[in-house]
């Protein structure tokens, strides 16, 4: 059965696992989606009767290999949208992800493909984010997240969170973008070799090559 609602849900599952290994907690999944805690456990209920996800009582969620299917197509779907919205329409990137939020649950699957092919088959989305390709794979080099690099690791930006807007536009006027090379000094951090100052927050959002 497609379901808006089961998709986001599973999105949301398989997005909290992607670059880092705790698996999600209902309450978690509520802040995630901005629901009540009540509203996620009736809904994590229906998706463990429909195979979709595990779940005990008080207990993480995870995605079942059904469920982990289902959630790699939505999010091929949601960040193929981001990437034609940045590249065929000149959007920012921190203003594609309500965006593509809304248009994942309406392209036909025909209108999906011709993207991709237009696109020339990206493997990432304008925040740095793997783009599953049709059978369900996913590219990914070894990473660290920037608050865990150590002093002196030097490495390219491969990913930056999507999760604030605002952070973004803040990221992006201090010159990061993914591709570019980031050194974690005692002193500070050096991009391309220069030295800037990365709003609050920044540390948590950046992840690097490893």
């Amino acid at each position: 059965m497609r379901s808006p609602a089961f998709d986001d849900y599973l999105k949301t599952v398989y997005a909290h696992t992607e670059w880092q290994d705790a698996p999600i907690t209902p309450s978690q999944l509520a802040a995630a989606l901005g629901i009540a805690p009540s509203s996620v456990t009736e809904m994590v209920k229906k998706l463990a009767a429909a195979g979709l996800v595990s779940h005990v009582p008080y207990g993480a969620v995870r995605l079942t290999d059904a469920g982990r299917d289902r959630a790699l197509a939505m999010v091929r779907r949601h960040r193929l949208i981001e990437t034609w919205l940045v590249r065929e329409f000149g959007y920012a990137w921190h203003e594609v992800h309500d965006e593509a939020e809304v248009l994942e649950h309406t392209i036909s699957d025909r209108l999906l493909e011709g993207i991709d092919a237009r696109l020339g088959r990206p493997r990432f989305d304008p925040h740095g984010d793997a783009i599953p390709d049709a059978a369900g794979h996913v590219e990914r080099e070894p990473f660290v997240l920037l608050a865990d690099a150590a002093s002196g690791h030097s490495g390219r930006v491969l990913r930056v969170s999507d999760r604030d807007p605002e952070l973004l536009r803040e990221l992006e006027a201090a010159g990061i973008a993914v591709g570019r090379s980031l050194q974690v000094m005692a002193s500070g951090i050096l991009l391309d070799g220069t030295s800037v100052t990365l709003p609050d927050g920044a540390a948590e959002a950046i992840w690097l090559t490893a």
